[in-house]
């Protein structure tokens, strides 16, 4: 697997996350095109104890170099919810919020092709995930993680799938929450907030998870994963 941060790189990329809470944009050799996609650098911390990941951000975020910047997007709405990050303040506020209240953010995907918006949209033979293992290496507190839709998850079990039994990823527990994207309308937003709720309250939902790879289609409904390879 060729990551689009390499482990040598990942220097460079802890200094971008470290300026997180501004608008970032691509430049020189990263820069992208309309077809190619770039995710962002990650919103992180090494005291980070929860890492939330998307698969790759929309075209309204990247228009605007922001993590869920949709309008119609729950992400930030339910984040002011849960720890006064809400859309309400400047992102780099939002930001600096989620940071202390030791939350990371990022995708799984870190470059692709991409015709539209949707994640149905990516050519999966384009896909250069980012370094998500050297990210928790340098987090020692992390040990959760919530995919933020199915779509993550999905391109997550397709880009580590033949890792998930090796550190630092055998020590992960795994959620999948309801996406937070205007196209998931199945729920409503109070339904989503209650689950995501459940999943970053680490005194109720982790103290009743065992530290087990685990992947869920809600915190109510989880499934234990006995193998390292996808259903």
């Amino acid at each position: 697997m060729n990551f689009l941060h390499l482990e040598i790189e990942f220097m460079g990329l802890e200094k971008m996350a470290a300026k997180s809470s501004k608008s970032w944009k691509p430049t020189g050799a990263a820069a992208c095109s309309p077809m190619v996609k770039c995710s962002f650098p990650p919103i992180f911390r090494h005291d980070a104890e929860v890492l939330i990941l998307g698969s790759m951000p929309g075209e309204e975020s990247l228009r605007r170099h922001q993590y869920y910047a949709h309008p119609r997007n729950a992400f930030w709405p339910i984040m002011g919810a849960l720890f006064g990050a809400g859309p309400n303040l400047p992102y780099h506020a939002r930001v600096r919020r989620l940071q202390a209240a030791r939350v990371a953010v990022w995708d799984v995907v870190g470059r692709c092709r991409r015709t539209g918006s949707l994640d149905a949209d990516i050519l999966p033979e384009s896909v250069k995930p980012n370094n998500i293992p050297g990210l928790l290496r340098r987090a020692p507190r992390l040990r959760r993680v919530v995919f933020n839709g199915s779509g993550a998850e999905t391109w997550f079990r397709r880009c580590f799938k033949e890792r998930l039994a090796e550190p630092p990823l055998a020590d992960i527990v795994f959620a999948r929450l309801p996406s937070t994207s205007p196209a998931h309308a199945a729920r409503s937003f109070e339904e989503k907030l209650a689950l995501w709720r459940q999943a970053l309250t680490p005194d109720v939902e982790a103290a009743a998870i065992p530290r087990r790879r685990i992947f869920s289609h809600t915190p109510e409904t989880q499934t234990r994963q006995r193998s390292s390879r996808p259903s």
